[in-house]
């Protein structure tokens, strides 16, 4: 797919954007949303020379936003040298071929904005190739909007397609083709993730994933618990691939911390089968961590955006603590009243200065708790190591030193039971 931003352009690619207010929905909820598609358009590169919202009762079926409205937008488009125009709904593919024949230019839809985006972002090459299964799937129907004719291909040996195969028609098998290469790999990258998975609960460590919407803070937050040092900008889908981290808790206990794709509302369904490699790691963990961005005006709005997505991957029954972030931003209480209030269990933090910190990772500590023994113990001094290892692996209580050994009140996960069985004392 060719990108929105073309590198050889020595400036910012001006872009239009297009929202339909439907009667049902309201100018607020249009508004809104066309604010979010102007920060997905500044983050993918380009400058946003205007907007416009079109109150319908229903898309039109040719033009999405009537013949009329499209032909007045197009002429404002050729007085202030737009490129491209952006659409905030996603548009068929005969909608597409008509508006780009009426503003005698590019048009976009959300989701290509944001496939476009990601394909900026993707690093890894599982990141990449999600990435560009998702792209080959939305171009697949709208093959036709790059080709005028249908010229025919020469039969004869080794012409797969056979006599009289269309361009069209060998530019489709070739892009499926593409797709059912990248499938079979990205069916290896979730057999290798399975593995990686197994490894762990051999290590008996849970599994905490980090979700939220775009922009919310979830990158800066890990790198504030683990030190991880990931990428964090304030921008729309700063980081895409996953990176996990191991977190001790104040209980000594270990944690595996993972980092994932943020959410936004109207994200594409492709977009999220493609990432399934990557969104397994939500659906396996065992607590997610929702971050809320509480400066943000459409908090409310996103916390259900994130938890569309959840229950889209099948991880809606997962249990979830909520995190309100960027509590620096804010000068008052008053405006996370009504989350507070909804959320009560909820933990006000700040990724980026620290505050919050220390009550987040207890929190983490008893909604991840393992079943734990409570155990006396009577250990010589001469078993240094052993006692080094009670510390490392269980909680201490109490402790207590003698002439030559040491007591020890201390809570320890049942596996560990044998290996501390002879020093155990009566109650």
């Amino acid at each position: 797919m060719k990108a929105l931003i073309e590198t050889a352009n020595k400036r910012a690619e001006r872009v239009f954007l297009v929202g339909v207010e439907i009667k049902s929905a309201g100018r607020a909820a249009a508004g809104d949303l066309l604010d979010e598609l102007a920060e997905l358009a500044r983050s993918a590169g380009a400058e946003v020379a205007g907007r416009g919202i079109q109150k319908l009762e229903t898309p039109a079926p040719a033009t999405f936003i009537g013949s009329g409205k499209a032909a007045e937008w197009a002429a404002w488009c050729r007085n202030n040298a737009v490129d491209t125009v952006i659409f905030d709904d996603e548009l068929s593919p005969a909608q597409s071929r008509n508006l780009e024949k009426i503003f005698a230019g590019k048009v976009l839809d959300r989701t290509s904005l944001i496939l476009d985006i990601f394909a900026q972002r993707a690093r890894s090459r599982e990141g990449k190739l999600q990435i560009e299964l998702a792209q080959l799937q939305h171009l697949l129907p709208r093959l036709t909007r790059f080709w005028g004719h249908l010229s025919r291909q020469a039969g004869g040996i080794g012409m797969r397609g056979g006599e009289g195969e269309s361009q069209l028609e060998s530019d489709r098998r070739k892009v499926q083709e593409r797709i059912d290469r990248i499938s079979t790999d990205l069916d290896a990258v979730r057999r290798r993730r399975a593995t990686q998975r197994a490894g762990r609960k051999r290590s008996h460590w849970p599994l905490a994933s980090i979700v939220g919407y775009t922009n919310a803070g979830k990158s800066t937050l890990l790198n504030a618990l683990t030190g991880a040092g990931v990428m964090a900008r304030d921008i729309l889908f700063a980081t895409l691939d996953p990176t996990t981290r191991r977190l001790k808790l104040p209980t000594n206990q270990n944690v595996l911390l993972t980092d994932t794709v943020g959410f936004i509302r109207k994200l594409p369904h492709g977009l999220v089968e493609a990432f399934k490699a990557t969104l397994e790691e939500v659906v396996q963990a065992d607590l997610l961590l929702h971050v809320v961005d509480v400066s943000h005006p459409n908090a409310p709005q996103q916390i259900t955006a994130v938890n569309a997505v959840l229950d889209e991957i099948g991880a809606g029954a997962k249990p979830v603590l909520m995190i309100l972030n960027k509590m620096d931003r804010l000068s008052g209480n008053g405006s996370i009243s009504a989350l507070v209030e909804q959320f009560p269990h909820a933990i006000e933090v700040s990724a980026k200065t620290g505050a919050g910190i220390p009550h987040l990772l207890a929190e983490i500590g008893a909604q991840l708790r393992p079943r734990r023994e409570f155990l006396q113990l009577r250990i010589p001094h001469e078993r240094a190591a052993l006692i080094a290892r009670l510390h490392q692996v269980g909680q201490i209580v109490e402790r207590r030193y003698h002439g030559r050994s040491a007591s020890f009140k201390a809570r320890l996960p049942p596996r560990f039971h044998a290996e501390f069985a002879p020093f155990i004392q009566d109650r």
